[in-house]
């Protein structure tokens, strides 16, 4: 289940690289020197009490703001630091892991500021150092937000700049054309097994086994704890979309006196039984539904697309694609499964809707080349490659270590092809994705029970109704489960990550929020916003 981040890869993962031992710990920092981890217990876990060690080491240390590096590509005033955590937070003295972080700050006056607001955009595996841009670029959706914020992003453990890990060599990763995710033989699904496995093996042999171990939401959640610390904060401002929500959730649960402003949008089940397994089964089927709107919207706007004024013609047109590029790949390179990680985000944000549907407009026309450009990839993109693999690999390294998964092959095939018959858009294609967690080559925890702990402020919830990568009903558990919470629906809209968008019925209450601390009496239903135009 990810959003915000690298673009999600469907299809095979392919075969496993070369050992790469130096890929992690360049971003690890020595242990700071103490004789042993002391910890004798106090009605806290060893790893709430690490927490509690590291966030005051953080808070005295502070962080070192400097001029961000160059090639980050992140401009004055930006500013870029670190925070030292620890990988294993049952020893808090032992390896340290850095974390890159970036800040900008308030642009109103001193007596306007009320601190810092930290960001999580989702994936697991999306980086959120893009955040302090939305001032920068002087948007003016956030412009009463950055008077009273300072805007900082961060890398979570393993992405990007912050111990990087990774699966399998990039490029290898990325080069097309994959087989086709849906299955037509017993042959293809034990070769798309056979990945899976050789994938889960690369995990270990790249990233090794200690770290993917302490590769859980759990401990990110204690990872933003300690970054609060670090950035002088009493209590932790936080806006976190899509997998971000879920790390709220935890935080909320583990750190319920440390929150003082929650925004979740757009929002993961936090149930026990529903992560991660479940959640990728739901999402299939909000996939379908979400994928069955966008041709709704192309077929109403048949005058410019010509792709079929009816649904039925559109999906007919896709289907015709799809045997296409199966047949012949299309310009060598884009077949079903490039296909589906191009098309995918229509059904994600309705942003894509207009140019998705653009491409595949030219395509029917005749020019193939528009689709071969937007779907294949770029090997010459050798960063971009990069940090589309560590972002996948952190994905799947945090899906597979936060809870246990079906080990049986049976569970997996007879759930799949069963929802496969009435949701084909994603459901093979997430499941290869997701089928590392079977053969997961380290301990998988017990999720986190998330619940409303002392102290934990009024929390917002923000949610559209046709959502395909975070199911509605994650946003109605959620608001169940944290107590004095409030939810802001939009009704009958569907794209992914709605703050800050262009509803002003959404953004209004979410500034006055943050601005104030104050929800309306009641839970708000919000009208939709208007599709995009062609």
């Amino acid at each position: 289940m990810r959003s915000k981040r690298p673009t999600k890869r469907v299809a095979a993962f392919g075969s496993a690289g070369v050992l790469v031992t130096a890929t992690l710990m360049a971003g690890a920092v020595a242990a700071p020197s103490a004789t042993a981890d002391s910890w004798h217990g106090h009605g806290q876990s060893r790893e709430q009490h690490g927490a509690v060690v590291a966030a005051e080491r953080a808070a005295k240390a502070g962080i070192d703001w400097k001029d961000c590096p160059a090639d980050w590509g992140f401009e004055k005033p930006i500013q870029c630091g670190w925070v030292s955590v620890p990988l294993d937070y049952a020893h808090p003295y032992g390896k340290q892991l850095k974390l890159a972080v970036d800040r900008i700050g308030n642009t109103g006056t001193k007596e306007e500021r009320q601190g810092a607001l930290v960001y999580n955009p989702g994936g697991p595996g999306g980086s959120g150092m893009r955040f302090p841009r939305r001032v920068t670029t002087k948007s003016p959706l956030w412009a009463n937000t950055a008077k009273a914020y300072d805007f900082v992003g961060f890398d979570p453990r393993g992405v990007g700049h912050s111990a990087p890990i990774s699966c399998i060599d990039p490029q290898e990763f990325v080069k097309a054309p994959k087989a086709d995710p849906v299955p037509d033989s017993e042959a293809d699904k034990r070769a798309q097994r056979k990945l899976a496995a050789e994938y889960a093996d690369g995990c270990a042999e790249r990233s090794g086994k200690a770290v993917l171990a302490q590769m859980t939401t759990p401990n990110t959640a204690r990872d933003l704890d300690v970054i609060r610390a670090a950035l002088g904060e009493k209590k932790l401002n936080y806006l976190g979309v899509s997998y971000g929500t879920y790390l709220g959730a935890v935080y909320g649960t583990l750190f319920p006196g440390h929150v003082r402003r929650m925004i979740v949008d757009s929002v993961v089940d936090p149930s026990r039984d529903n992560i991660w397994y479940q959640a990728n089964l739901e999402q299939d089927i909000a996939f379908e539904g979400r994928w069955k709107d966008w041709e709704d919207w192309v077929a109403k706007n048949d005058a410019t697309f010509h792709l079929g004024d009816t649904r039925a013609k559109v999906q007919d047109q896709w289907l015709k694609l799809r045997a296409t590029a199966k047949k012949a790949p299309l310009g060598g390179v884009v077949g079903p499964a490039e296909l589906i990680s191009f098309f995918q985000s229509a059904p994600y944000y309705d942003s894509s809707w207009v140019p998705t549907a653009s491409v595949f407009s030219k395509y029917v026309a005749g020019d193939t080349q528009a689709l071969v450009d937007a779907a294949s990839p770029d090997l010459t993109d050798t960063a971009g490659n990069i940090s589309s693999e560590n972002g996948n690999a952190v994905y799947t390294a945090v899906e597979c270590a936060d809870a246990k998964w079906p080990t049986s092959w049976k569970k997996w095939d007879r759930d799949n092809t069963k929802l496969n018959a009435q949701y084909p858009f994603m459901t093979w294609a997430n499941a290869w994705m997701n089928l590392p967690c079977a053969t997961w080559p380290v301990k998988q925890q017990t999720p986190v029970e998330v619940k409303t702990g002392k102290g934990l402020p009024a929390v917002l919830i923000v949610q559209s109704t046709n959502d395909a990568a975070t199911p509605y009903q994650g946003a109605v558990e959620l608001h169940k489960r944290f107590k004095g919470s409030r939810l802001i629906t939009e009704q009958g809209a569907g794209s992914h990550g709605v703050t800050g968008l262009v509803n002003p019925c959404i953004n209004e209450r979410v500034d006055s929020y943050l601005l104030t601390g104050k929800t309306d009496a009641a839970d708000v239903t919000c009208t939709p916003h208007a599709t995009p135009k062609p």
